[in-house]
């Protein structure tokens, strides 16, 4: 019967990135894309608000508009005292509070089983939402100034931050078919919170956007250019450092997962460089091999085509009879193994020989 040969293939590290290591650089690197561009338009906000002109409401500043180019500041900043132009709206849970804002909010709150960390979770969904405007004014805080400045669209606006006039939670009647149901469906209903929101009649107002005059009246609209339009109940210095705080929020996410990405491609990058040293390394050594394989035919006066297959790559007597494990190559005899100097290693790719199996030809 002619010999065989066992083949055993060979474990090779490619020294490619793992699924989880892309998974992870692809993941940093887009969340640092989003941050950064977040980061960027939040950062132009609170730069064109810092750079925003002061305007105060007084009897200047009709005369400050007629001396503006088209009669209009295109980014102001005044502060000033809410006021009804006719007609105000009532609370309808509290007496005595009037409004020119209203925002009537139910919200269905529920516990809801996660099947992942199998533990229920709070969760509050809008069911519904009404809001109720009049036209109003924002006056001087100096009862003595007659001019006034019209608001124009304040749904529009940023930061609009209503006071809550009016909060009530009205739990759910459960049954023990209910409950046992609720269970079954991994939503267990808790309630529905009403709530009442207003912008009061008095209440300081810091208006930041497009100044205009238009015939006598003076209106605050939403700015152009794509700035950001703004009520808010804070005062301008407040409300500046408001948004330098989310500023320095979203810079610091930037940083971190730029970070995380930077780190993520080095090591990525280090371990293909690793692999790179380690083939040229394993190149130098194989063609090392091959030059003292070459002396050592010339020294028997053999040809290359006149040694077997099979043949032992470091004597060319004998024939192969062991395989090195874990690198899987079969390409000594066992008298040359026992020769090789400790630690031993497979003299094809210098892979450490943990354990060898005899190889039978028949």
């Amino acid at each position: 019967m002619s010999g065989s040969v066992i083949l055993i293939p060979i474990m090779d590290n490619s020294g490619k990135p793992t699924t989880a290591q892309i998974v992870l650089l692809a993941t940093s690197s887009a969340l640092t894309a989003v941050f950064y561009t977040i980061y960027r338009r939040k950062s132009a906000t609170a730069t064109r608000l810092k750079e925003a002109q002061k305007i105060s409401i007084d009897q200047d500043l009709k005369s400050i508009l007629m001396e503006s180019p088209g009669h209009c500041i295109p980014y102001a900043v005044i502060e000033g005292v809410v006021r009804s132009v006719k007609d105000s709206l009532n609370s309808q849970f509290v007496d005595g509070c009037k409004g020119v804002i209203e925002r009537l909010t139910l919200r269905e709150q529920k516990m809801v089983w996660n099947r992942t960390t199998h533990i229920w979770n709070d969760c509050e969904k809008i069911i519904h939402q009404r809001t109720n405007t009049v036209p109003f004014d924002l006056a001087s805080h100096d009862e003595s100034v007659a001019t006034t400045v019209r608001v124009i669209r304040p749904l529009d606006s940023a930061e609009l931050d209503l006071e809550t006039t009016y909060e009530n939670f009205h739990p759910v009647a459960q049954s023990l078919t209910d409950v046992i149901g609720h269970f079954i469906s991994g939503e267990r209903p808790k309630g529905v919170k009403e709530t009442e929101e207003m912008l009061r009649l008095g209440s300081s107002v810091t208006g930041v956007g497009e100044l205009v005059l238009d015939n006598s009246l003076v209106r605050l609209q939403p700015p152009k250019q794509g700035l950001q339009y703004f009520l808010s109940r804070l005062d301008y210095d407040s409300l500046l450092r408001k948004q330098q705080a989310r500023v320095r929020l979203w810079k610091i996410l930037t940083a971190t997962f730029g970070i995380a990405a930077c780190i993520i491609l080095f090591f990525v990058l280090r371990r293909r460089y690793a692999h790179y040293k380690e083939r040229r390394k394993l190149q130098s050594l194989q063609d090392e091999f091959k030059e003292k394989q070459r002396r050592r035919l010339r020294e028997l006066d053999l040809e290359e085509d006149a040694i077997s297959p099979t043949t032992c790559v470091i004597c060319l007597g004998r024939e192969r009879s062991c395989v090195f494990l874990e690198c899987g190559h079969v390409c000594s005899c066992n008298e040359c193994h026992h020769a090789l100097p400790e630690p031993k290693r497979c003299p094809l790719c210098r892979k450490t020989i943990e354990r060898v199996i005899p190889l039978y030809n028949s």
